[in-house]
């Protein structure tokens, strides 16, 4: 159902749409923006909402019109990590060059996140943009033959596969700790309860389960090359107070890279998923 004063403009040709018409009083207060902005990101699966300088606080309170929040943060509010090379402001720091790497977040989680609200609060100089890319439309632009093939596959996902081409030869104790997750064997097409069908891809990706290896990286490539051909990505340039909602369930997103002595540094929300891949 239309929500008054709201507009939803595409901005990608196969992802991504900005609302306007919001600004941060109407998200407080007016409770049927939390369903029109998960309407439209079931359609979009990316979604913008320019300039509305969330602090984290009202950044939670959104989100809990969306959906459940993550508490995982030791920080004030816990709902909030930030994201930031330096590991002075971010406790993953040393793992965020694997999110220049196409990724789904929670392939190495038993259920991954539903969603994730990320708000600008200081840009890079240069780079440090955020693609998306919709892995439904990955599926969708399969011929028959080739989605009932790759729906028999299998894949194992590690997070050491995400770590690996930034750090090629890892001490054992990056190693130790790279495998304190375990990895996860998904199949290749997620089947979502709503019916639509999606690719499992991304950095996290290890290998095909009876394919040989080179097989194996040949086709997880080939699948991860057209899912993000330029056609079927939206780049979003951030400014301070952005705010940005994506679909993890259906979207594959990545950083572009940034120096590492950037002031860059996004908040981030995830919203918990109530979907296993299968």
């Amino acid at each position: 159902m239309p929500v008054t004063g709201l507009t939803i403009e595409p901005l990608g040709q196969r992802v991504g749409a900005e609302i306007t018409g919001l600004d941060r009083e109407r998200v407080e207060s007016d409770p049927s923006v939390a369903g029109a902005c998960m309407d439209a990101l079931e359609q979009f699966g990316v979604l913008v909402l320019r300039g509305m300088g969330l602090d984290d606080s009202a950044q939670v309170r959104f989100c809990r019109r969306l959906g459940r929040p993550e508490a995982r943060s030791t920080r004030a509010v816990p709902e909030i990590a930030h994201i930031s090379l330096d590991p002075d402001r971010s406790p993953i720091a040393g793992y965020l060059q694997g999110t220049f790497d196409w990724h789904i977040d929670g392939t190495c989680d038993d259920v991954p996140a539903k969603a994730t609200v990320l708000t600008a609060h200081a840009v890079a100089e240069q780079g440090g943009e955020t693609e998306f890319a919709g892995t439904y439309a990955a599926y969708d632009a399969l011929g028959p033959e080739e989605q009932e093939r790759l729906a028999r596959l299998r894949v194992v996902h590690t997070f050491e596969a995400s770590q690996r081409r930034y750090v090629p030869d890892p001490t054992p104790e990056q190693m130790a700790d790279w495998r304190t997750r375990k990895p996860m064997e998904h199949p290749l097409v997620w089947r979502h309860r709503s019916g639509r069908r999606s690719l499992v891809l991304g950095a996290t990706a290890d290998h095909v389960v009876g394919l040989e290896p080179e097989a194996s990286r040949t086709l997880l490539d080939d699948l991860l090359e057209r899912a993000t051909s330029v056609d079927q990505v939206y780049r979003h340039t951030w400014s301070v107070g952005d705010t940005v909602i994506w679909d993890n369930c259906g979207v594959l997103h990545r950083a572009l890279p940034y120096r590492a002595d950037s002031a860059r540094e996004m908040h981030r929300t995830t919203l918990l998923g109530d979907e296993p891949i299968q």
